[in-house]
């Protein structure tokens, strides 16, 4: 049976996978003109050098010169580009593969899905360049700053099915974190609370309401006023477990946002590397709803820390 042209996707370029641009009812005389109004951030010279190159492709995938007409109702291709990124000097693995899903490790600073300044330097570009898999889609989110397991769905029709296991709340969470000690806090403890986002650049804190994110924290092992904790997420809100650790005055060791967000770096300077935040997502554990087995997966990365 033939795809629908409707349904029609390029190919990943070296691993990035195409954005689309809806177009909408309207005037614009070439889809150059509405590029340039939806898009403002890339400059009219580098839309027109794009469609010269061949970078921006309709619906049935056929490049658009830049004096292509107008149509509404459909839909452009194109490829985000950035004129340099800085190189991550870590390398992700693979730690499981079969035919519906791949679990990678994660190193710290590199980032699970293009945003911002990282498009080709982010964990699914990579493991898109290396397995020639396009279809991959990560099944949930870390931090750019965390290291640790991420789990990806590889076939489109089974996606759902993994992805709701999050929504559902089913799949076991472990991580481990470098925080200071407080001799007059009890552990182990849950926090619950509600979070919101403050009025501080990314920062996430506590406010009043009904809890919306419900953490675990059990102390291993400590040394030199330094705690080795185990954190179990029963909920994901957005740094949900840099702020509650935040919160409870035990902030994570290397923590560029909270207590206190550190100044940033010139984007033509390489980020600083030497201070990775010390939170590791350990294990992921579900049963799996497509083959009904039950799965364990362990991060194969260690943080800062060496129990005697």
């Amino acid at each position: 049976m033939s795809r629908a042209k409707s349904d029609y996707t390029p190919p990943a370029r070296d691993g990035v996978s195409p954005s689309t641009v809806a177009l909408p009812h309207g005037t614009w005389a070439t889809v150059l003109d509405y590029l340039c109004e939806r898009i403002p951030a890339i400059a009219h010279a580098e839309w027109q050098q794009r469609m010269l190159q061949g970078d921006v492709l309709d619906a049935q995938g056929v490049a658009l010169p830049p004096d292509a007409p107008y149509r509404a109702h459909t839909k452009v291709f194109y490829w985000r580009a950035l004129p340099f990124e800085h190189a991550v000097p870590f390398q992700e693995s693979i730690v499981f593969q079969d035919d519906y899903l791949l679990v990678a490790d994660k190193p710290h600073f590199l980032p699970v899905t293009p945003k911002g300044r990282y498009v080709k330097e982010t964990l699914l570009v990579r493991l898109k360049r290396q397995t020639g898999i396009d279809t991959l889609v990560p099944m949930h989110r870390i931090d750019r700053e965390t290291a640790g397991l991420v789990a990806f769905t590889i076939q489109p029709t089974t996606r759902h099915a993994y992805q709701r296991m999050f929504s559902d709340k089913v799949v076991r969470k472990v991580y481990e974190a470098i925080a200071p000690v407080r001799a007059d806090l009890e552990l182990p403890l849950v926090r619950r609370s509600r979070l919101a986002e403050s009025d501080r650049f990314m920062a996430m804190h506590e406010v009043p309401g009904e809890p919306n994110a419900e953490t675990a924290i059990e102390l291993l092992s400590l040394r030199d006023g330094l705690g080795h904790y185990r954190l179990k997420p029963v909920t994901g809100q957005k740094h949900q477990l840099r702020a509650h650790m935040n919160a409870l005055g035990i902030p994570i060791v290397n923590d560029q946002i909270y207590p206190e967000l550190w100044p940033a770096l010139p984007l033509d300077m390489p980020p600083d590397f030497s201070r990775p935040l010390q939170l590791l997502a350990k294990t992921l554990a579900f049963s799996d709803p497509i083959t009904g087995q039950e799965r364990h997966f362990e991060s194969r990365l260690r943080l800062n820390w060496r129990d005697d």
